[in-house]
């Protein structure tokens, strides 16, 4: 378990695998789309603060501060690389359901996770070619990689763009059938998800147990450092509580998956990305409960009912 092989670790992920993983994306997406109205929008602009005190979060305070945590940690260039694209990434899908479970705000939740799929279309291959060239190891290896962002924006519209904008003519143009088939499309997508998560975790085992003890501590870390500016964030600009709760697993949850695409896509699977990334999505949702759980066991102020 060293520096030295990591990156020569190749994960079984076929173009195939690849492509089923993209599938299950799309799929989450859409059914978060589907119960997205175009109301969730007219509220960021009636409300905005706490939408973009969190979006600024999301994109702007997270990628600064993880190159600043690399530059005091000095990862290895690989590893330092995956950070930088998982602070690039949106928020996760799951964000809204443990958003709920620490009685945080609901609609700035949805309100956040809609429009930072949004932006992630700019922002996600912005923040990995702007952040990624400032630090000498993962400037090599986006120009042996020669990464295009435009190639990037290209798929990541296409995984989160196209999803978002044919749900959400679903639910505005057919609202009958969102509103028969959204739970069980819900379910479904999720169900589906897992699974190719759980046959991609048993395909590649033996190598995510030589290796994640390298990035086990650092994921931590760096998910506690991303929750904290999310809550921290809200809190100085004023927000309430239950606002400062949504802001807090916006940013702390982020959209893993993707990330992986992106990994495999772009940069050849890369074994330091490759792990660190994949460990993140399964570390961030762990995080996000035991955030939950906390915020539980401080009451909400009386004037923020749930």
């Amino acid at each position: 378990m060293d520096f030295a092989t990591i990156d020569q670790v190749r994960l079984n992920f076929n173009p195939t695998g690849i492509a089923i993983l993209n599938a299950a994306i799309g799929l989450l997406m859409l059914g978060v789309a589907i119960e997205l109205k175009v109301e969730d929008f007219k509220r960021i602009v009636k409300s905005p603060k706490a939408p973009l005190i969190g979006l600024a979060a999301q994109f702007f305070l997270l990628p600064a501060f993880t190159f600043l945590l690399i530059t005091l940690v000095k990862p290895h260039p690989s590893i330092a690389l995956g950070m930088m694209l998982v602070a690039a990434c949106p928020g996760g899908n799951v964000s809204n359901i443990i958003t709920h479970l620490a009685n945080g705000n609901c609609a700035v939740s949805i309100s956040m996770t809609a429009v930072s799929t949004l932006a992630a279309i700019i922002m996600t291959p912005f923040n990995i070619s702007f952040w990624g060239s400032m630090n000498p190891g993962t400037a090599d290896i986006l120009k042996q990689v020669s990464l295009n962002p435009a190639d990037v924006f290209t798929t990541v519209f296409l995984i989160l763009g196209i999803p978002l904008i044919v749900g959400m003519s679903i639910g505005h143009y057919m609202p009958n059938l969102a509103q028969k088939v959204k739970k069980p499309f819900k379910i479904f997508s999720l169900v589906f998800f897992l699974f190719i998560v759980c046959a991609a975790l048993a395909a590649n085992w033996q190598n995510f147990l030589n290796y994640v003890g390298i990035v086990m501590l650092l994921v931590l870390i760096h998910n506690a450092l991303a929750l904290n500016i999310g809550y921290w964030s809200g809190r100085i600009a004023g927000l309430d509580e239950r606002d400062c709760r949504a802001v807090c697993i916006e940013v702390g949850i982020q959209n893993s998956a993707l990330g992986l695409v992106l990994v495999f896509g772009f940069f050849g699977g890369l074994g330091g990305m490759a792990i660190l990334v994949g460990w993140w999505g399964i570390w961030h949702i762990i995080g996000g409960l035991i955030t939950s759980v906390i915020f539980n066991l401080k009451k909400l102020p009386e004037h923020e009912p749930f």
